[in-house]
């Protein structure tokens, strides 16, 4: 696939002779997931079952199990945390509900000798591992793009994930830098749209009733074909909607490009980025010495190859990459 081109290039130059690994069978890694309502965190958990369920039948390690909280409430995922060092965890990946709430327990199972990979929504804890894209440009590049499409600028609707979580948090810094960068435009309306399309059709729905014009919409995910719906709704023109790799609304893109050579551009961390966390897991566990912070690339998708990405997607999913222990090693490796 050529979404695992930068990885790739980053393997070329890595020397992998071979899998030299100490004896992990017995170790038991665990997902802690705080939150599984839109088709991001469905692909994210399909993949991660998808890649340790093969690392356990091919005995890499003992247990791999995803535990997912009933609300997205650190409080919640906290008292998972801890369930899980209790029953003898040697490693906990998680996707967090926030970036400080959770550090008393992360310090927890630090102190209890259990090795914590944090993902997505990353973590604070220094003990803790971090795996991430860097958000705050996947923010900013979105206000660059729009400003080469819209020099004279104009208003801009922005959608907003989940209320604080890091990701939402990073990727709003990231368009805030975009808008001093390119102060023609203005963000006359912000709303929370969860990562979720129907969540962000009806948040939007109800602001626009009070909005100017809107030249386009800066998004985060999970967000755009909702926010198509709504503007079709309240029967006003669709504006320039960047997308989050989400198969809904590139198919909807795909759609308006061949009748009417709509415009855009989309943008998100790829679920499988969760798997990546897991091998990174592995080899720590494994006595390798691997850096805390560990940036991957995020997936794009462009007017050009709109086309090749959406036969990628499966239908109510998420453009994906998976990754193997290869991957997590060049990673590792491009870091130091």
């Amino acid at each position: 696939m050529k979404i695992r081109i930068v990885l790739a290039a980053v393997i070329a130059t890595t020397c992998l002779t071979g899998v030299a690994l100490a004896d992990t069978s017995s170790k038991k890694i665990a997902l802690s997931n705080n939150y599984a309502g839109n088709s991001w965190r469905q692909a994210m958990l399909k993949s991660w079952g998808t890649v340790t369920s093969k690392a356990v039948a091919d005995k890499v390690v003992a247990d791999a199990s995803a535990f997912t909280t009933a609300e997205n409430q650190a409080t919640e995922q906290a008292a998972q945390i801890q369930n899980l060092i209790l029953q003898g965890y040697d490693a906990i990946v998680i996707n967090a509900a926030s970036p400080t709430a959770l550090n008393g327990a992360v310090k927890e199972a630090c102190d209890a000798g259990v090795t914590v990979v944090s993902f997505d929504g990353i973590v604070t804890e220094p003990c803790a591992w971090r795996v991430a894209v860097d958000f705050q440009k996947m923010g900013a590049i979105q206000v660059d793009y729009l400003a080469e499409r819209f020099p004279d600028g104009g208003n801009l609707l922005e959608i907003r994930g989940l209320a604080g979580v890091f990701v939402d948090d990073e990727i709003h810094k990231g368009i805030e830098e975009g808008v001093k960068k390119h102060p023609k435009f203005k963000i006359v309306s912000s709303v929370h749209g969860d990562w979720a399309q129907e969540v962000a059709q009806k948040a939007v729905a109800g602001v626009l009733p009070t909005l100017p014009p809107i030249k386009a919409v800066v998004t985060q995910g999970g967000d755009g074909y909702g926010a198509a719906q709504a503007f079709k709704g309240a029967g006003r023109e669709v504006p320039i909607i960047i997308m989050g790799n989400r198969q809904d609304e590139l198919l909807w893109w795909k759609d308006q490009k061949e009748a009417s050579g709509y415009e855009t551009m989309s943008v998100s961390i790829a679920p499988g980025v969760g798997t990546l966390a897991f091998w990174v897991a592995q080899q720590i566990l494994d006595g390798k010495q691997v850096p805390k912070d560990l940036i991957v690339p995020f997936l794009s998708v462009e007017q050009n190859n709109l086309e090749e990405r959406l036969k990628q997607t499966e239908k109510g999913g998420v453009t994906n990459v998976e990754y193997s222990l290869n991957d997590a090693q060049a990673v590792i490796a491009g870091t130091k």
